[in-house]
C-alpha cells in the first residue's frame, strides 16, 4: 500500500518570480538539511522548454526505532534526483523528485506543478503530490506513517525557503509572503479514494 498526499497552494507572486526563486532557494535558513545541489543535465528543447536534472544530498535525523534498520557507521545522507521542466509558453514549472538510496526502507516520490494562475492576477498556483512506500516486511505501515508526517513537516519548510528566496529576489526583508496559505501546506487533500498513478520521469 502506498501513502498518497496532495495539497494546493496559491502563491502571491507572479510566475516568473516564483520560477526564479525556485532556482535560488538554496541555501536558506529553513532547509539546512539540504547539504549540496548539483546540476547534472540541462537542455533547451526545440519547443523552448528547459529540461534539468539536479542531484541533491540531504540529511535527516532518524527516529530511534529506525536505527535497527541501519548498520552502525552507515551514512545517513540521502541522495535525491530532481527532474524539472520549465515551459515558458504554458507558463508552468513541473518537478519530479525521488530518493536514490534507502528506497527499500522508504521511497518518497514527489511531483510539484507551479502554474501561472488564470483566475487570480499576480498569483502562482502550486499543486504538490507525494507517494510514500516501504518494502520492509511487517513495518511498512508505521514507516509510511512516519514518512508522511516528516514529508508534511519538510514541505512546510520548503515553502518557507521559497518565500525566503522570493523576498531576496524582490529586495524585501524576509516576511511571510504566503502567511494566508502556508497553513494549508500541511493539510492533505487526499482521501481513501483511488490513488492517482505516479508520474513518469521527465529526463
Amino acid at each position: 500500500m502506498v501513502k498518497y498526499y496532495c495539497n494546493n497552494i496559491d502563491i502571491r507572486s507572479v510566475w516568473d518570480h516564483v520560477v526564479s526563486a525556485f532556482w535560488q532557494k538554496y541555501p536558506n535558513p529553513y532547509s539546512t538539511h539540504v547539504l549540496t545541489e548539483d546540476v547534472v543535465y540541462r537542455e533547451v528543447t526545440p519547443d523552448h522548454r528547459l529540461l534539468s536534472r539536479r542531484l541533491l544530498m540531504k540529511t535527516n535525523r532518524l527516529p530511534r526505532w529506525a536505527e535497527r534498520f541501519f548498520p552502525s557507521g552507515m551514512s545517513r545522507s540521502v541522495y535525491i534526483i530532481e527532474d524539472s521542466i520549465v515551459d515558458p509558453v504554458n507558463r508552468s514549472l513541473t518537478t519530479y523528485t525521488w530518493n536514490l538510496n534507502y528506497a527499500t526502507l522508504m521511497s518518497v516520490e514527489e511531483r510539484c506543478i507551479f502554474q501561472d494562475s488564470v483566475e487570480q492576477p499576480a498569483t502562482t498556483h502550486l499543486k504538490r503530490e507525494a507517494w510514500i512506500s516501504s518494502s520492509i516486511y511487517g513495518f511498512s505501515r508505521p514507516i509510511q506513517e512516519f514518512g508522511l508526517a516528516r514529508f508534511k513537516t519538510n514541505q512546510v519548510k520548503a515553502m518557507k525557503g521559497l518565500e525566503f528566496a522570493l523576498s531576496n529576489l524582490q529586495g524585501e526583508s524576509p516576511q511571510r509572503l504566503l502567511r494566508d496559505t502556508v497553513k494549508d501546506a500541511a493539510k492533505s487533500l487526499a482521501s481513501s479514494a483511488t490513488i492517482p498513478q505516479k508520474p513518469q520521469q521527465f529526463v
